[in-house]
């Protein structure tokens, strides 16, 4: 399975879409890469990290419209995650990490909507 999380240096990002980069975790090879956020137009990073191969997308916040194109690619989306993203990462892996369901309704304030 390939895990995606968006990232801004080691924590995770407050909302998915203005992230410095994503930390890839494929868990048969149990190793992470890296990718740029290539960058932020609403609705394009849904299809973008499907083409990577990824399954599921841990966020701190994440829109409405984004959670449900992320449906529709088939991607599992888990929101409401804070701290390290390693240490969310072990969560995950280890069943521990639930989401929220914390939806974020203004692109102005994205810094904001997790909290």
């Amino acid at each position: 399975m390939l895990i995606a999380i968006p990232k801004e240096g080691d924590m995770v990002c407050p909302h998915f879409g203005h992230c410095e980069e994503f930390a890839l975790y494929d868990t048969e090879k149990n190793q992470w890469n890296f990718i740029k956020n290539p960058e932020h137009v609403p609705g394009m990073l849904p299809g973008f990290l499907k083409k990577q191969g990824v399954q599921v997308v841990i966020a701190g916040g994440m829109g409405g419209r984004a959670q449900e194109l992320f449906e529709l690619e088939g991607i599992q989306t888990l929101v409401g995650a804070k701290g390290d993203f390693k240490k969310v990462m072990d969560s995950f892996l280890k069943g521990q990490l639930k989401s929220t369901g914390e939806v974020c309704s203004e692109h102005a304030h994205a810094g904001e909507c997790h909290g």
